[in-house]
C-alpha cells in the first residue's frame, strides 16, 4: 500500500501499522502504535491495539520499518558553518580552526549554524543531539532557538571553563550561579534537557570540576567534558597537572553516573576501571577517529565490562546509518580483526547503542530511545523497498551495513512530524540554506583560522609544484 500524505501524521492522535517494528530486542511484524500527546500511548499486536482505538483509522505502512529515532551523543552545533574546513588536518583543530570560528559568530550566525547542524542531523535520522558546549558567547540562546525551530530533542551544555578565563580569579564567582541558573531554566523544558561541560579537564579549576560534576549529579543531567581524545591532551594534562584527563576527573570527585566522556579513545587498563567504577558514560565517535583522531575507542570491550557508551558524530557528518557503518567497521580493523572477531558486535550492539542504550548514556531513558509506551513518540519510517534492502535476511545488520538516509520517508520529534522525504514541514530549508551562504562569505571568511594544509585544490597544485621542483 501506498505511504500516506504527511497530513495523516499531522493529528494529535494517530495509529500507525507498520510493516516492521524495531522494539529493544529486535524487529517485529504484526505489530501497531498509537501515538497520542506526543508519546507512545500503545504499542503493542495490530488487533489488540486497533480494537482498542475503533475511533483511530489505521496508516498501513506495509513495506516500512518504524524504529526509534537515533541519538547523536556528542557534537558541537555551532561549528556547522565550518565542518569542511577540517579536512584533512592533524588532530587537535579545535585551536586553529573551532576556537578562532565560534569566537568570532555573531548571534545570528550561531543561530543559522545551529538551525543548520539540526536540519542535517534530522536529516540523517537524529531526533535527539547531545550538544558539547559553544565557544560562541551569544551561542546558548541562538542554539536554543535554533534547536526548537528545527523541532529537534537537544542536550544543551553550558561551558564552565574558569581557568584562563577574562575574569581572571573570579571566574569561578562568575560561572558558578550561571551554571545553576543553566540547569534550572531549561529543566522542564519539552525540548532541551540541560548540561553542564567543560571543554577538557585541565581548563578548569579543581574546585570548578567537583562543583559542576556534583550539580548534574544533583540535578539529573549530565556533565560532559572531552578526555584522552589525542595523544597531545594527555600530555598536555600531565605537565599542567600530573594526571592524565580521566585520572584528573577522578580525583576531583568529576567522575560520576552524571559524566559523559567524549571520545575517550586513549584508555589505559587503570582509567578503564575509573570509568566503569564510577558510573560514567561514553560518547563513541568513530568518524572522528578515521578523520582526525590518534586512536579508536575499544567499545566492544567498554560494552563487554558495561560502561554506558553511546555513538556521537563530533559534528563530523549527521548521517545516523553511516554513524552505525563506521563504529562497526572502525572497530573491526582496529580490535576485530586482531582478535579474530568476527561478529564485533553482532550488528544490533550498534543500533542499541544508537538508540535504547545510547539514551542510557547520555541520560533520556527516561524520555526516548525506544518505541514503548509512555515515552515520546520520537521515530523514523524507513523505506525498505529499496533494492539495497531486498531480499531482507537480517533486518538488523542491514540497517547497520546497507541502510541509508535515503530510505527516511518520515522523521517525527515528540510526536510531530519533522521532515518527510528529507525536508522540513513547516518551515523553508532552502531559505536557510540561502541565509547560510551569504552569511559564511562575510564571518567565516574573515574569522583568524588557520589551517595546516589548504583546501583539496590548492593542495594538489602545491604538492604537483613540490614533486616538480623535486
Amino acid at each position: 500500500m501506498n505511504l500516506p500524505l504527511p497530513k495523516a501524521l499531522a493529528d494529535a492522535d494517530y495509529l500507525l501499522l507498520p510493516g516492521q517494528l524495531m522494539l529493544r530486542n529486535g524487529p517485529v511484524t504484526g505489530h501497531a502504535v498509537v501515538v497520542s500527546g506526543g508519546r507512545f500511548a500503545r504499542v503493542g499486536p495490530a488487533a489488540e491495539v486497533c480494537a482498542a482505538f475503533p475511533h483511530l483509522a489505521p496508516v498501513r505502512l506495509a513495506e516500512h520499518l518504524l524504529m526509534p529515532g537515533l541519538i547523536d551523543a556528542h557534537t558541537h552545533l555551532t561549528q556547522s558553518l565550518g565542518k569542511a574546513l577540517a579536512f584533512g588536518e592533524p588532530s587537535e583543530i579545535f585551536r586553529r580552526i573551532w576556537v578562532p570560528m565560534e569566537a568570532s559568530l555573531r548571534p545570528e550566525a550561531a543561530y543559522l549554524s545551529a538551525k543548520l547542524a539540526a536540519l542535517e542531523a534530522l536529516r540523517g535520522g537524529f531526533t535527539t543531539v547531545v550538544d558539547a558546549g559553544t565557544r560562541s558567547e551569544a551561542g546558548l540562546d541562538a542554539i536554543a532557538q535554533a534547536v526548537r525551530d528545527a523541532g529537534i530533542r537537544c542536550v544543551l551544555a553550558m561551558t564552565c571553563n574558569d581557568l584562563h578565563h577574562p575574569l581572571g580569579d573570579g571566574a569561578y564567582a562568575a560561572i558558578a550561579p550561571q551554571a545553576e541558573q543553566h540547569l534550572a531554566r531549561y529543566a522542564s523544558d519539552l525540548l532541551i534537557a540541560p548540561s553542564l561541560a567543560i571543554s577538557i579537564p585541565e581548563v578548569a579549576s579543581d574546585r570548578m570540576l567537583r562543583h559542576v560534576a556534583a550539580l548534574t549529579l544533583a540535578a539529573g543531567h549530565m556533565f560532559q567534558t572531552h578526555a584522552n581524545e589525542h595523544l597531545v591532551a594527555v600530555e598536555r594534562s600531565l605537565v599542567a597537572r600530573g594526571l592524565r584527563p580521566i585520572e584528573l576527573l577522578h580525583a576531583t570527585d568529576a567522575l560520576n553516573p552524571s559524566t559523559l566522556l567524549a571520545h575517550a579513545t586513549l584508555l589505559t587498563p587503570h582509567e578503564l576501571g575509573l570509568v566503569r567504577d564510577s558510573g560514567a558514560a561514553v560518547a563513541y565517535n568513530p568518524v572522528a577517529s578515521q578523520w582526525k583522531g590518534n586512536a579508536v575507542l575499544n567499545a566492544v570491550l567498554l560494552h563487554a565490562q558495561g560502561v554506558p557508551f553511546a555513538l556521537g558524530t563530533d559534528g563530523t557528518r549527521y548521517d545516523g546509518f553511516r554513524l552505525m557503518d563506521a563504529a562497526e567497521a572502525t572497530q573491526r580493523l582496529t580490535h576485530g580483526l586482531a582478535t579474530g572477531d568476527s561478529s564485533c558486535g553482532g550488528g544490533w550492539m550498534w543500533l542499541d547503542h544508537a538508540t535504547h542504550q545510547g539514551a542510557q548514556a547520555v541520560g533520556l531513558s527516561a524520555r526516548t530511545g525506544a518505541i514503548a509506551e509512555g515515552l515520546a513518540a520520537d521515530f523514523l519510517l524507513v523505506d525498505l523497498n529499496v533494492p539495497e534492502m531486498q531480499p531482507s535476511w537480517d533486518l538488523t545488520w542491514e540497517l547497520v551495513r546497507l541502510a541509508d538516509r535515503a530510505q527516511l520517508d518520515a522523521v517525527v520529534v515528540n510526536g510531530r512530524l519533522r521532515l518527510w522525504q528529507g525536508w522540513p514541514v513547516d518551515w523553508d530549508a532552502r531559505a536557510l540554506l540561502d541565509e547560510v551562504r551569504a552569511l559564511a562569505r562575510e564571518d567565516i571568511v574573515n574569522a583568524p583560522i588557520q589551517r595546516v594544509h589548504p583546501v583539496a585544490d590548492v593542495h594538489r597544485q602545491l604538492r604537483r609544484s613540490q614533486q616538480r621542483q623535486a
